[in-house]
């Protein structure tokens, strides 16, 4: 079996990870797998970049022009579909398609005239909006219907002053209800229902958890605790992010959550700063950690991790937390509940500090102990990388076979 996955990136970051955690695993059974990518560099040998590094820059300023993201790269995606026509791929594998490097209405009129089964894993909401990829922040549901007046034509991927989510929207629900045979992937229940108000509801909607490497986050790992120079009787708090920035409300509620700490306590901070120019000197801040193994370092040693994001469709860092048996604590929002388990940490009303506070001392006073084994059973019974990665390949095949 041949399968072809299309994807803003491979072998880095979330969605890159995924696709060659598939792909590894279909070389294993026998099968061979093309990963095609249209940003960064990868390592994954079997790999086809989309376009050039200035095709992408032009997707990007005409974009931010237009306002339309997606309607570019013309180039590059005629050259990509050669190499799928090329190739004849049993199945193709769509992951994220925004990010500056493919004309989705080339290739969508591409695969609607073949007969090539399509799986597309949703990693966010873009693909049923008339722009963004994220809306429960400004409570805007337009997208049920009919997008127009984006509350968030700044906001990624952004427009310097046209709104043009509604033709987008249009657009989005002609190209991507032309395919004849498609299985939707939502990475969570929550997104799952979210799909189900939308287009896409015609075609089958499967929600599949993303996998941890429950092998490499695990609790057994070095103590790094000395590298930060924190005693082992001091009580870490754990908050991560790609990126903070002080105009991010993630940012304002660590620093809201930084004032009401005990002296017992230290806040460990993991993530590149943007225009902050001070921290406060309470907290520990690693601006990156090269590799998932550095990363399961941390894990281990915090005692609590602390998930200040109000939008995931995942979370797979809370996952990994959990993994590493350290329990989470987590906003009442999007898919965030769904991935802590009972026994595993608290939720708490979205935004609420005082709520925080509250979970992180029950987990103080009970102890990360009384929490870890629960953590680390959660994860081995939602996420395991070999059932679930097997249940996608195993999908696969029956849209392959048409059994489906």
């Amino acid at each position: 079996m041949k399968v072809f996955q299309i994807n803003t990136v491979s072998g880095y970051g979330s969605t890159g990870s995924i696709c060659v955690d598939l792909a590894e695993v279909l070389i294993r059974e026998g099968h061979s797998c093309t990963i095609a990518y249209g940003q960064g560099t990868t390592k994954y040998p079997d790999a086809y970049k989309i376009g050039t590094r200035f095709e992408n820059h032009l997707h990007n300023l005409l974009s931010r022009i237009t306002g339309k993201q997606g309607y570019f790269s013309q180039f590059g995606t005629r050259k990509l579909i050669r190499r799928i026509q090329a190739e004849q791929p049993d199945v193709i594998h769509l992951h994220n398609l925004h990010g500056n490097y493919l004309n989705f209405k080339l290739l969508f009129s591409y695969l609607s005239n073949s007969d090539i089964p399509i799986v597309w894993t949703l990693h966010d909401c873009w693909a049923y909006t008339g722009k963004c990829a994220h809306y429960t922040d400004v409570a805007c549901f337009k997208w049920k219907s009919e997008c127009d007046q984006c509350p968030q034509v700044r906001k990624y991927p952004a427009s310097i002053w046209l709104d043009r989510s509604r033709s987008s929207f249009y657009d989005k629900k002609e190209y991507f209800t032309a395919i004849k045979k498609m299985t939707v992937i939502p990475v969570s229940k929550w997104l799952a229902s979210q799909a189900s108000f939308s287009f896409l509801n015609k075609y089958p909607i499967q929600p599949i958890y993303n996998w941890i490497d429950h092998e490499t986050f695990n609790p057994n790992q070095v103590d790094v605790r000395g590298d930060y120079s924190i005693s082992v009787s001091e009580f870490i708090i754990l908050v991560v992010s790609a990126s903070w920035s002080e105009s991010d409300a993630k940012y304002q509620g660590l620093i809201k959550l930084v004032n009401r700490l005990d002296s017992k306590m230290k806040l460990l901070m993991v993530g590149k700063l943007n225009d902050i120019k001070k921290l406060p000197k309470d907290i520990i801040h690693i601006p990156y950690l090269d590799g998932k193994y550095k990363m399961a370092k941390v894990y281990a040693a915090a005692d609590v991790y602390v998930h200040l994001s109000t939008e995931d469709t995942f979370g797979k860092v809370i996952a990994e937390s959990l993994s590493c048996g350290t329990p989470a604590v987590v906003y009442n929002s999007t898919a965030c509940p769904e991935i802590v388990g009972e026994g595993c940490g608290y939720i708490v009303d979205t935004n609420n500090i005082d709520q925080i506070m509250n979970a992180i001392k029950i987990i103080q006073n009970e102890g990360k102990s009384y929490y870890s084994l629960k953590c680390r059973k959660f994860v081995l019974e939602n996420f395991d990388y070999e059932r679930l990665t097997q249940k996608t390949i195993d999908l696969y095949k029956k849209m392959r076979s048409n059994d489906f």
